[in-house]
């Protein structure tokens, strides 16, 4: 599985469509996600999943008043239950040589950069009974583009096949053969997302299927999200070596202990060759709570485009600083601010509503 920050083809969005996924505040999120569409444009393909005809015709108007390059953007009347494609959407391999060949015999060494597609078992957070479109997204994307396409899976000890579901909110890799993600989410018992199956089931799984060597497993995701500790709004790699993970220095707040354990998971840990990541400390905004609720906002959803960092504000004193922290961290990169204040309250932001296609 590559990092993110290797370069794209493309990236994959689901157009919004459903207003009870942002009840009360569903006019503006169209208008959000053109903008975001006009940047990502820019800089890669755009491929969008409309619901119909109607909705192709309704969205190429928004898009087109936004000034986005739709030259670039392309199409797919395929219905989705939601819009979070980071989660039901493919994920992506590109055959390449293992970590320690290319230790052995250099990085310049040519690599095939053939491209197959993982699908994953989606069953919306194991929360929400209609899910059966979204899992369907990994296939048509296959079909699609004709790429081989992988079903993860596995045995249980009562001799039933179980197709493993996994969301691409909760992992992150470093392109490299390391994974991030929680127990929280994979590990609950009641979160339900595979029940039976062990840590050593499901690190073998990631081995299998994406290439992975090592797990780094945090202990629980942020307050308020949906999901269950999804890894993509705490902690993120940025390079091979370099993580960035959020933190709460506010003692009274739900969020102060679960991520200052993540913290010292992630300062004990060490890569492969022995030595300790490098580990970067990223602020969290002030609460954002709407009708009593608390939203999981976090600048930790950011999503890596090629030459372009998309990063979720909220109006705070906390935005300026991490946006200059990301910066440091992508100096090759144009980092922008994209405003999720309305945004959020549908659960989810930059990096839950796109996955990436990587370049061949």
């Amino acid at each position: 599985m590559p990092a993110e920050w290797e370069p794209h083809t493309a990236t994959w969005i689901a157009w919004p469509h459903n207003a009870s996924d942002w009840p009360r505040r569903f006019q503006p999120i169209p208008w959000v996600y053109a903008e975001i569409v006009r940047h990502l444009a820019a800089v890669e393909q755009v491929h969008i999943l409309v619901q119909n005809a109607d909705a192709e015709k309704r969205t190429r108007g928004v898009l087109k008043r936004a000034q986005v390059n739709v030259a670039r953007v392309y199409f797919h009347q395929w219905p989705t239950n939601r819009v979070w494609t980071r989660d039901s959407g493919p994920i992506f391999l590109r055959r390449s040589l293992s970590h320690d060949v290319r230790r052995a015999v250099g990085d310049d060494v040519k690599k095939d950069g053939s491209l197959a597609v993982t699908n994953w078992k989606f069953n919306a957070w194991a929360k929400y009974p209609d899910w059966e479109l979204d899992n369907a997204l990994p296939g048509r994307v296959a079909e699609l583009l004709q790429l081989p396409s992988f079903t993860p899976a596995l045995t249980l000890a009562d001799g039933r096949r179980h197709e493993l579901v996994l969301e691409g909110g909760s992992i992150d890799t470093n392109g490299e053969g390391v994974l991030l993600t929680t127990e929280e989410c994979l590990l609950s018992p009641v979160q339900q997302r595979n029940p039976g199956v062990s840590r050593e089931q499901l690190e073998q799984a990631f081995r299998d299927y994406l290439g992975i060597d090592q797990v780094l497993w945090m202990n629980r995701g942020i307050a308020g999200d949906d999901t269950h500790g999804h890894v993509d709004d705490i902690t993120r790699f940025v390079d091979a070596n370099t993580i960035v993970t959020v933190v709460e220095t506010n003692r009274a707040d739900d969020n102060q202990e679960p991520l200052a354990e993540n913290l010292d998971r992630l300062r004990s840990a060490r890569n492969r060759d022995g030595q300790p990541y490098r580990i970067v400390e990223l602020p969290l905004p002030s609460p954002v709570v709407f009708e009593g609720q608390r939203l999981p906002a976090s600048y930790a959803n950011f999503y890596i485009a090629n030459g372009l960092v998309l990063v979720p504000t909220f109006n705070d004193a906390n935005d300026r600083h991490a946006l200059n922290t990301l910066a440091e961290l992508f100096p090759r990169h144009r980092i922008v601010g994209i405003h999720c204040v309305d945004f959020i309250w549908g659960l989810g932001a930059l990096h839950c509503m796109t996955q990436q296609q990587p370049a061949v």
